[in-house]
This record gives C-alpha cells, structure tokens and sequence, in this order.
C-alpha cells in the first residue's frame, strides 16, 4: 500500500525501559541495529499496526507497555535503489512512519524475539535513549535522529540530551536461560559483535542455534 508519492505508510517503536533506556535489536544475521518498525496494513490505524509489530517483533502485548507519546507527523526517508525489487523500482521510494514512545510495564522476561516464525531480530540491548546512530542503516539514519529528538521532551529533564554514543566497548559474556529458568552462559560466535549487556537468540534453523 504506497501514497501518491511513493512512500509505503509505517510505524516505528521506540521502547522505553524505568531507567528511560531504550530496546535496542540487531537486524537478523547482519550487523545493523535498530528499532522495531513494521509497515501499516490496509484498514489498521497507526496504533493497531503498532501494537500488531510491537507482538510481531518483540513478543510484548498491549498491557506490557504504555503509550507514552508519538510524532505529530510523517516522518519519510527514502530507500536506495539496490535495496529495492526490480519490479517496485520507479514505484516505491521508502517509508513515511509514525513513531511510538512507549514505556515498558512488564519485565524483560515478556521479550520473546521469536514470537513469530519469521523473527526480524537475533540480539536485542538496553541502550542509552541516543543510540549510536553509525550502527543504523546509513538511509534511515535521519528518520531516527527527527524521531529521537521530537519525543525526548517527553523524557524527563535529566535524560534529554543531545549526545551520540559511540559502539566501542569489548562485549560482554552473554547470558541464556535453562529450562528451569536459571541464567547460564553462552558462547557468541567470533564473527559476531555485540555491545555490552546484548542478549542473543540464535536462529533455531541456524547452524549456531542447533
């Protein structure tokens, strides 16, 4: 579904934990980190298909999180031609999103990044509200900065500010659960890099999930 203009309608959601950090997910079997979006089905509202992607990618449920505010507007980027099909170029020309703030009231236990059969991420971090933005895919990296900076001011005070980490801290060992529940370690494949306290879920169909 495309506007007269080109641009496929979408949401975009920016998760907020109590410390104001924010769920931070690693695109699936790349390096790219970002938010959870998802495009906007015909007859679903913005909040709808919100709700919808939040279960799709993340696992959460309506009463894990709380609206906390939204753009007031379209925010569009546009994508590169050799991201799109052959048959869509002319055609397509990206995204036009609404985004989300939400605050988790759930735990973190109700994250489930294989809520569905096509899970969009394998890791996922609690970062700091201004993400590194140099790990965002290079055209959608404006969208994020307009979305960050027109919802901090529903932040509070202390929180708001203007500063881009940059990703070069050693990762950490990261951590799974047995079946009865208890942390353990688990071993990151070498060619994988995340930043400190990221969890990774392997890929079950994945050689490293088996």
């Amino acid at each position: 579904m495309l506007d007269r203009d080109g641009f496929r309608p979408n949401v975009g959601i920016i998760l907020l934990n109590q410390k104001n950090q924010v769920f931070w997910g690693k695109r699936i079997r790349t390096h790219s980190w970002q938010f959870p979006q998802g495009g906007i089905d015909r007859g679903e509202t913005p909040e709808q298909a919100m709700f919808r992607e939040l279960h799709e990618e993340v696992g959460l449920l309506p009463e894990h999180v709380a609206i906390v505010a939204r753009t007031r507007d379209w925010l569009r980027y546009e994508v590169p031609d050799r991201y799109i099909r052959r048959d869509a170029r002319g055609h397509y020309r990206g995204q036009k999103q609404i985004w989300f703030l939400l605050r988790l009231t759930g735990g973190d236990w109700n994250l489930n990044l294989r809520a569905t059969s096509h899970p969009e991420f394998d890791a996922w971090r609690w970062n700091d509200y201004w993400v590194p933005l140099e790990m965002v895919v290079e055209f959608k990296r404006g969208v994020y900065e307009m979305a960050l900076h027109e919802l901090s001011r529903y932040l509070p005070r202390q929180e708001s500010r203007n500063r881009y980490l940059r990703g070069n801290a050693r990762p950490r060992p990261l951590m799974t659960e047995t079946h009865d529940g208890m942390p353990q370690h688990m071993p990151m494949p070498i060619h994988l890099e995340l930043p400190p306290g990221a969890s990774f879920d392997p890929d079950p169909q994945h050689p490293l999930g088996r």
